[in-house]
């Protein structure tokens, strides 16, 4: 309440017009005291008379050039160094006219009137009156913001980061009217800062900040302002303070500021995103601009998580033209939509609504737009889902893939990438399996006599934010007050974000001649328990107390844990330190694999879901089913 009224009446108690007058005194006042030191502080020497004639003449001079310079119209509690130049601005003038009009009556001999001041008294004027006027102003700032404390408390943040970035972040905090926050010091890494303030605030070790503030409690919030943070120090620094119940915000990349200013408002509390992030991909643009520069860009699954970022990012390089295949009405419209609003080069898209297991469609498609370049998206990827629709598994995921491979090798398209899953690796569930099918006919089509396509396929783990992703899940049940469902304790997922993932399937697709399984680096594996708890103590709440985490048992096929190679397999690097490729120890055989897949054709409608699955455990025999119904065919097998 009180903030409201501070607020509110605070501009009416110091309108503009009182602050002139209160300036027009402030320099009444600095005239007599500079009359008075001029004098040696004789009081008997003083005029009340001279004094009152020299401001009849100077303080219409001073009234004057506040009323131009406007240096009385500023918001005294939000005075800036704008605010005092104008002061500066206001006294220099009227000063130096007092001056000069001494100078010309001595130089001209002419007779020195009773309201010409001497310059002695003039230029002790001009700095007695320039320091009383900042002083009053920076004094009412003071007093403002001591009110704003005492009555709406303060909030202890610390910066981390005594660079630009780190000065910019508290000049922000100190200028919104709005904020009742402290900054208690800096944190910086640099030694040669450290004892050292910056613009009053001290500069602390990372230790020493931690000793007296956080560990003790005597801090609310932790800022990160630095640029190019290490992830793992910047992950290490976020747990700290997380397990001190402090909050932990981002300051954004400067390129992300609106209209080149930083404003509270941009400063966010930190993601799970932030914990599990990892140094920035560096790619090789010419190659993939050379790549896909001039060229029709097709991309099936347009609308889905990895679909649509890779849309976005083929459309920086410069296509001749991109095609979006997406049997999902809904977001291929909001997807079309987004692309249409920001296309400065007015590249031409094509929406094609289709379903890639459709021949026909697919053909259609194909013979209208002459892709050069596919990528191959589209695919049922939940587990538990695709686990007991084992039909949908195989129409979209198998024959889906097979016919727009095949259809793309009789096409003549240059590359075909295939986006495929770690879940294809030694698999343990219905859409892993079904996946590594999709891998192996794909790149048995390298194989197939006078083929002119080069069949690619990239794999990765887990991408964050992504559609059914255990990330949005988590959020949900946070934001409905829990529990959060964890599977299993000692569960584990690669994670990666969703323009990563994207930004090396384009540098994979660049690079690879036909044949190969592009490996990513998805770096270490992560316990979801830990990710579940990140997220509840980043959103300010207390696990077990707010939310509680429940365990609900592994789901049908899930895995504890996820793989990047099948045991046939083993890796060679690239020149991409992020990308390693997986070498063979088998050949594809594709009479052999076209065979079961043909098989596949003529029967999927006919056949009931455990011949389905029966027949893709003969084409992977690597796969074994986990937590589900399909074990029994395991132990037929075996």
């Amino acid at each position: 309440m009180f903030q409201r009224l501070l607020d509110k009446y605070s501009a009416k108690f110091l309108s503009p017009w009182l602050i002139l007058i209160i300036d027009l005194i402030i320099v009444s006042v600095a005239f007599f005291l500079s009359y008075v030191i001029s004098l040696n502080f004789t009081m008997g020497f003083v005029s009340l008379d001279k004094w009152l004639n020299w401001m009849m003449f100077a303080l219409p001079l001073f009234a004057i050039s506040f009323i131009v310079y406007g240096s009385f119209k500023g918001i005294v509690r939000h005075t800036t160094f704008v605010d005092l130049y104008k002061v500066f601005l206001s006294i220099s003038v009227p000063t130096g006219i007092l001056i000069i009009q001494n100078i010309l009556y001595r130089a001209y001999d002419w007779e020195v009137t009773s309201f010409v001041l001497p310059n002695a008294v003039t230029v002790i004027n001009y700095f007695l009156a320039l320091f009383l006027l900042s002083s009053f102003r920076l004094m009412v700032k003071l007093v403002f913001r001591s009110m704003q404390r005492q009555f709406t408390g303060s909030q202890r943040v610390l910066i981390y980061g005594a660079g630009e970035l780190g000065q910019i972040t508290y000049n922000t905090l100190r200028q919104d009217k709005f904020l009742d926050y402290h900054v208690v010091g800096f944190v910086d890494d640099n030694k040669s800062l450290h004892g050292k303030s910056i613009q009053g605030v001290k500069v602390y070790s990372k230790k020493a900040a931690f000793d007296r503030f956080i560990n003790s409690g005597n801090v609310s919030e932790m800022i990160i302002s630095i640029d190019n943070i290490k992830p793992a120090i910047k992950s290490a620094l976020i747990d700290e303070c997380l397990d001190h119940n402090v909050v932990v915000k981002n300051v954004p990349a400067v390129s992300k500021w609106i209209e080149g200013r930083l404003s509270f408002g941009q400063i966010k509390k930190v993601r799970i995103d932030d914990l599990l992030e990892r140094q920035s991909i560096q790619i090789d643009t010419k190659n993939i601009i050379r790549e896909i520069e001039g060229k029709v860009v097709l991309v099936t699954g347009a609308a889905g998580s990895i679909g649509s970022e890779i849309c976005r990012q083929v459309m920086a390089f410069g296509p001749k033209k991109l095609v979006l295949v997406d049997q999902a009405e809904s977001p291929l419209y909001d997807l079309e939509n987004s692309l249409r609003g920001n296309n400065p080069h007015n590249i031409p898209l094509i929406c094609s609504l289709a379903d890639v297991s459709k021949t026909n469609r697919i053909k259609a498609i194909l013979d209208n737009c002459k892709p050069q370049i596919i990528f191959h998206a589209a695919a049922y990827k939940h587990v538990p889902l695709m686990e007991i629709n084992p039909y949908e598994a195989a129409r979209v995921n198998i024959m889906g893939t097979a016919n727009m491979a095949f259809l793309a090798h009789m096409s003549g398209v240059e590359k075909f990438i295939m986006v495929s899953t770690d879940k294809a690796v030694n698999p343990t569930n219905v859409m892993g399996a079904t996946k590594r099918v999709a891998e192996l006919y794909t790149q048995s089509l390298n194989h197939k006599p006078n083929n002119t396509t080069a069949f690619i396929t990239t794999r990765f783990g887990n991408v964050l934010g992504s559609n059914g992703s255990v990330i949005p899940l988590f959020t949900k049940q946070i934001e409905n007050g829990g529990p959060i469902t964890v599977t299993h304790p000692d569960i584990t997922r690669y994670f990666m974000t969703i323009p990563e993932a994207c930004q090396l399937v384009l540098e994979a697709g660049s690079m690879g001649n036909g044949g190969e399984i592009f490996i990513f680096d998805m770096g270490k594996s992560v316990k979801i328990l830990d990710v579940a708890r990140k997220m509840i103590t980043l959103s300010g709440l207390e696990v077990g107390k707010d939310i509680k985490i429940e365990f609900s048992g592994l789901r049908p096929g899930e895995k504890l844990y996820e793989e990047l190679l099948v045991t046939t397999e083993n890796s060679l690097p690239t020149h991409h330190p992020k990308i390693m490729k997986a070498k063979f120890n088998t050949e594809f055989d594709f009479t052999k694999i076209s065979a079961m897949i043909n098989e596949f054709d003529e029967n999927l409608d006919n056949w009931p879901e455990d011949d389905i699955v029966g027949k893709i455990k003969s084409m992977v025999p690597e796969y074994k089913s986990q937590n589900s119904k399909f074990e029994k065919l395991d132990k037929i097998s075996s």
